[in-house]
C-alpha cells in the first residue's frame, strides 16, 4: 500500500501550542500514545479556534463534527520532551474546514507527527453540512496573515 504523505501548509498557521509530555501520555513501547496524540491534537485546536473567538461546538450558530482524521508519525516523543503544536487552516474550500496540525519538538526541528482533520459545521434541524459561515473565513484569514 503507498503512503501518501501529509503536506502542512506552514504559510496557513493560525495558533503554535506549547506542551510537556506527561508520563501518563506513554504507551507501553515508552513513547507518545496514538490516543494521547489524538487528544493533545484537539486540544490544541480548541486553543487555536478560540484564540479567534471560535469554539468547535458553536462556530457562529453551528457545532462542528470531525468527518475524518489523518496522522502520520515522524519520530517519537517521550517524557518529558517540550513540544509544540502547530496549527494551520488553509482558506476554507466547501463546506468543510480543514485543519492541519503539526507536532515540533520544542527546538522545532525535529516533527513528531502531522495531521489532517476535515471538520463539518452542522446546522442542528436538518442534521446536513453548512457552507463555513463569512465570519469565520474572515477570522481565519485575519490569522493567517498575523
Amino acid at each position: 500500500m503507498e503512503r501518501v504523505t501529509l503536506d502542512f501548509p506552514a504559510n496557513a498557521v493560525i495558533h503554535r501550542h506549547p506542551l510537556t509530555v506527561r508520563v501518563t501520555d506513554m504507551n507501553y513501547g515508552r513513547h507518545l500514545g496514538h490516543d494521547t496524540v489524538v487528544s493533545l491534537l484537539h486540544e490544541a485546536r480548541v486553543h487555536a479556534f478560540s484564540a479567534l473567538a471560535l469554539s468547535e461546538w458553536d462556530m457562529h450558530g453551528y457545532p462542528s463534527v470531525v468527518a475524518d482524521l489523518a496522522v502520520q508519525y515522524q519520530r517519537e516523543a517521550r517524557w518529558p520532551d517540550a513540544l509544540i503544536i502547530e496549527t494551520a487552516v488553509p482558506e476554507p474550500q466547501g463546506k468543510a474546514l480543514t485543519v492541519y496540525q503539526r507536532i515540533l519538538q520544542r527546538d522545532g526541528e525535529h516533527i513528531v507527527a502531522t495531521a489532517r482533520v476535515n471538520q463539518l459545521l452542522i446546522d442542528t434541524n436538518t442534521g446536513r453540512p453548512v457552507a463555513i459561515p463569512e465570519p469565520i473565513k474572515q477570522a481565519l484569514a485575519q490569522a493567517r496573515s498575523a
